[in-house]
């Protein structure tokens, strides 16, 4: 336990520490907190074995992933609550074309130019593999993207739409994953499972939208039995614990699997509250200042995770850089097709694409469900790759296409520290 939380100190340091660097070179603070992951990992310092000095085993790492799914638990929560229904109605249907369709054109051609490779080099990517590699292109990890928003107050409307359409893309990339796993296990076993393929995934995304909406709504019936700030904020932390908790069940109704989406549960779960109680911009901005810790901590261990050992093998390499290339080309130019098709102005048409190229845990998660694959390994491998690429590259991307769009103001030197005040001498008279 000493060496747990030495460790989960140093990380916190090591991150704030690096940030003072990227800082310099006009990087996000999420590059830092990634960065610093990787120092402290177990292929850097954790290599030298000393307790309490980096993270010395992948299996340590993973140990903490009870940190890692809370602080996604809140991230999404967070981003729920950008959805107001001003929002929506104003951009919601753009939001819902461009999400599809980025997502959609994404899958499909790396499955084109990984179903090519296939066909050239049969030993190198099987085509179950190179199906799958082609839904899970079409994630986009919503916590980058937040904390790159956050940190410079990106306001307008590429941002807007932006935040709604990572939203909508964690439920497409859901229904694509499913379809072409249950393609791809159906090619490996010569049986189609209707079920897993069709039934599954959208009962999971109902279920999903259905418990964060109740979480939601009870919250706000909740939250107004109290009125102490400190109360309120400590009660909405409880909610997003409990709805982080509740996403992770999974239980059977006949034949079917049944289970839920962490992202879609607290993302609903902030949509709603936000919607429904009058005062939860004040309170969201308390919980927002609260878990700065618990974001810092995320990203670094999400750093620490990234297995550089994918390096050293060259077919992992040659599938990645053709899973990088077209997944970047397919955001790119899906968003910026759909984008001209909703006539976007020209500065969102322009900018979106490279906003939705950071990738990490649900391409991850993913991952793992195909591990079971025959080519599964080689399928983790090159996520594992590619979420190193994004993840380093993809928050920068981020920031330079928001300031090229006027959405970032020019930072000047700020501090955020107050001088104590004198305290009155007290009397003893």
């Amino acid at each position: 336990m000493a060496s747990y939380l030495i460790c989960l100190a140093v990380a916190v340091i090591g991150g704030l520490m690096m940030s003072r660097l990227t800082k310099r070179l006009n990087l996000p603070a999420v590059t830092a907190y990634l960065v610093a992951g990787l120092a402290l990992g177990p292929f850097c310092l954790g290599a030298i074995g000393i307790e309490g000095v980096g993270f010395q085993s992948l299996e340590q790492v993973e140990g903490l992933g009870v940190l890692t799914q809370t602080a996604l638990g809140f991230i999404a929560f967070s981003m729920g609550s950008e959805f107001r229904l001003h929002q929506l109605k104003a951009m919601g249907k753009k939001a819902i074309i461009i999400g599809i369709v980025q997502a959609v054109v994404t899958t499909l051609l790396v499955d084109a130019l990984l179903v090519g490779l296939h066909l050239l080099f049969p030993t190198v990517i099987s085509l179950p593999a190179a199906l799958v590699l082609g839904a899970i292109a079409s994630a986009t990890a919503p916590a980058a993207t937040l904390m790159v928003v956050r940190q410079y107050k990106a306001d307008g409307p590429l941002t807007r739409l932006l935040l709604l359409v990572v939203a909508i893309d964690d439920a497409v990339g859901l229904l694509l994953f499913s379809v072409s796993f249950g393609v791809a296990s159906a090619l490996e076993s010569g049986a189609v499972n209707v079920l897993g393929v069709v039934v599954e995934p959208l009962l999971e995304i109902l279920l999903s939208v259905g418990l964060g909406a109740a979480i939601g709504i009870l919250l706000d019936r909740v939250e107004h039995m109290f009125h102490s700030r400190s109360k309120r904020m400590t009660l909405s932390v409880a909610f997003v614990l409990l709805a982080v908790g509740l996403s992770m069940l999974k239980f059977h109704i006949g034949p079917v699997h049944c289970g839920f989406s962490l992202l879609l549960v607290c993302m609903i779960t902030g949509t709603v509250f936000c919607n429904v109680c009058d005062t939860s911009q004040e309170l969201m901005e308390r919980v927002e200042r609260w878990t700065v810790p618990l974001n810092v901590l995320f990203f670094v261990i999400s750093g620490a995770e990234l297995d550089l050992q994918v390096l050293v093998n060259p077919v992992t390499l040659l599938v990645g850089v053709v899973y990088i290339a077209s997944r970047s080309c397919g955001k790119y130019f899906g968003a910026w097709g759909s984008c001209r098709y909703s006539k976007c102005s020209p500065a969102v048409t322009k900018h979106l694409g490279i906003t939705l190229l950071p990738q990490a845990g649900v391409a991850l998660g993913m991952a793992l469900t195909a591990a079971v694959l025959s080519d599964g390994t080689l399928v983790r491998n090159v996520v594992l790759f590619s979420v190193l690429v994004y993840e380093l590259v993809g928050p920068a991307l981020t920031k330079r296409s928001l300031l090229l769009a006027g959405e970032i103001k020019p930072e000047g030197k700020t501090s955020a520290r107050v001088l104590d005040k004198p305290r009155d001498p007290i009397s003893i008279h």
